[in-house]
């Protein structure tokens, strides 16, 4: 069912606008992270927190969300999601303790993953085929695109003029005009009754908090810790319970059909710990930029700036070069391109002085968002299509999904890794190359198991 013409335009707007909030509350934390450490007394561990509470409730729940949305309706998914965003981000600004925040955090991410995935079916609802959706679609993509530069400058500019607690109140001014505008124009698309599998993503999210605690608590308890064995022990017993499910549910959130082989896994693995290093690359740079180099937070956020220039210029290209020239031919170049980037960064940070200039903090930052934009696009293009076609939508939730996972795992490996080795003071160039080594094992698994896509007339994901 589409919108009336005279609502289309608005419709599309606030579509765009909700897409935009959540991916710039993906970056606009990273530049408050040292503000944020300080007044709530975060370790240099418990800092990745932040992050990775977010990142693991949004990535583990949207697997299911997708399939709730479709039950209740998208437009209710996306009122109740954005709400529930909204709450949760007053909550945050708020916080008095380190708990505080990163509950709200969690919160924010359960938010996110209701109202995500409606958000490109109401787009495709509330549009026409032909040069009305295309233009949308445009929007949207821009929209991803832009989303981390608006957040690392946003955050920057908050944090040194209002204080940190704003990057978090931001969000409550544009999610209350989301809410009125998904009210007044956005119609309710139709339902339909499925089975939700709750087992198995309810084991999923718990195997991914277990894991995480374990290595962040690693870095203070030791490996040998009965906090941190406990932990690995309920997440080998999730995993068992996860596969347990899925062997069952008519419709598992996580199909083992895709773990079946390496050729169908290597992809979908590589999608997990290439956002690691993109990640892990964001937390550290403004780790090194603001408490190594003594940059302010404005200075962080136009450090970074470049990545997303980068980022948004190449994933501009890509679509247009994969009929062309095929997914390894585009994703392999950049695949190593976040490998050659995030090792230069870590080369900065090994000789970082007072006397370091922000010129050498943009160079690898171009060529990290370079090889970013180059990588997505094919991986996900790789994965869509070898997907079983009764599978489509849980191939496109677990994309996402694993994405959002991938990270905060990898930052929680890192966070330990400093620990080991020294610190802010003398670990971070060495917590950097071994950030390098996430992008470096996605480029093993993509470029051996990664199949050609032979049908040029095939649209990509």
């Amino acid at each position: 069912m589409a919108a009336r013409r005279g609502t289309v335009v608005m419709a599309v707007v606030i579509l765009v606008l909700t897409q935009l909030m959540f991916v710039v509350d993906t970056s606009i934390v990273n530049v408050a992270l040292p503000d944020i450490g300080r007044e709530l007394g975060f370790s240099s561990a418990g800092l990745s927190w932040v992050i990775t509470a977010y990142a693991l409730t949004f990535g583990g729940l949207i697997l299911l969300s997708g399939k709730v949305g479709s039950v209740i309706g998208p437009r209710r998914a996306l009122l109740l999601g954005v709400t529930v965003f909204v709450i949760a981000s007053v909550i945050g600004g708020l916080a008095g303790s380190a708990g505080f925040l990163v509950g709200a955090r969690a919160l924010q991410g359960v938010g996110a993953a209701l109202a995500a995935p409606s958000v490109m079916v109401l787009l495709m609802g509330v549009t026409t085929p032909g040069p009305q959706r295309s233009r949308a679609m445009a929007m949207f993509v821009l929209a991803v695109g832009a989303g981390a530069a608006v957040g690392l400058l946003a955050g920057g500019v908050l944090t040194q003029t209002l204080g940190w607690r704003w990057v978090m109140f931001v969000n409550a001014p544009i999610g209350v005009l989301v809410l009125l505008g998904t009210w007044r124009n956005l119609p309710e698309m139709g339902r339909r009754r499925t089975a939700l599998d709750v087992g198995g993503a309810a084991a999923s999210i718990v195997a991914m908090v277990a894991l995480v605690f374990a290595f962040t608590s690693a870095a203070d308890r030791g490996w040998t810790s009965s906090v941190v064995l406990g932990a690995f022990a309920l997440a080998v017993v999730s995993l068992v319970v996860l596969v347990a499910c899925e062997r069952r549910h008519p419709h598992p959130v996580m199909p083992l059909a895709f773990f079946s082989s390496m050729r169908s896994a290597g992809p979908l693995l590589s999608m997990l710990v290439v956002p690691a290093g993109q990640v892990g690359f964001l937390f550290f740079t403004t780790l090194l930029t603001q408490q190594v180099l003594g940059f302010t937070p404005i200075q962080t956020g136009l450090a970074l700036v470049p990545f997303t220039l980068g980022l948004i210029a190449t994933n501009q290209l890509t679509p247009r070069l994969l009929p062309r020239l095929g997914e390894r031919v585009i994703g392999i170049p950049g695949l190593s391109g976040l490998v050659l980037g995030i090792a230069w960064m870590a080369l900065v940070a090994a000789d970082a002085g007072p006397d370091t200039s922000i010129v050498t903090v943009l160079l690898p930052s171009i060529l990290l968002g370079a090889g970013a934009g180059a990588t997505f696009a094919p991986v996900t293009a790789v994965i869509m299509h070898q997907a079983p076609s009764e599978h489509i939508g849980a191939a496109a939730g677990l994309n996402q999904g694993l994405q959002q996972l991938g990270g905060g795992m990898g930052l929680a490996v890192l966070t330990s890794v400093l620990a080991a080795t020294g610190g802010l003071e003398h670990g971070l160039g060495t917590t950097l190359l071994a950030t390098a080594a996430f992008p470096l094992a996605g480029l093993i698994l993509f470029g051996i198991w990664a199949r050609r896509i032979p049908a040029p007339d095939t649209p990509h994901a």
